[in-house]
């Protein structure tokens, strides 16, 4: 006896998953499965939890970043007030030398 030849439908091509027939099988496919899913998902997990981690230094050397611009920004105000001052000074002596 020879084995039957499959044919071969030129137009289409189908992937058709079948199930087991035993409730067993079907029980076992079914906790591969989501040992796989669950593997997936402890995976992306891992992924998630690194890019808060990634996150989290982010913004801790954002913080760092904003608080050495305010004080930079401090010190300009610092400074300006100085300089008003100063001009202040300067007119007030600029005033009585023109009387």
């Amino acid at each position: 006896m020879s084995a039957p030849v499959p044919s071969e439908s030129p137009a289409t091509e189908t992937n058709v998953t079948t199930l087991p027939l035993r409730p067993e099988d079907r029980l076992r496919l079914a906790l591969r499965r989501l040992e796989q899913a669950i593997g997936e998902q402890s995976e992306a997990t891992k992924g998630l939890r690194s890019a808060i981690g990634d996150l989290s230094c982010t913004m801790a050397r954002l913080g760092e970043g904003v608080a050495g611009y305010r004080g930079a920004l401090d010190t300009t105000a610092a400074e300006i007030e100085r300089a008003l001052a100063a001009a202040r000074t300067l007119q007030a002596t600029a005033d009585r030398m023109a009387v």
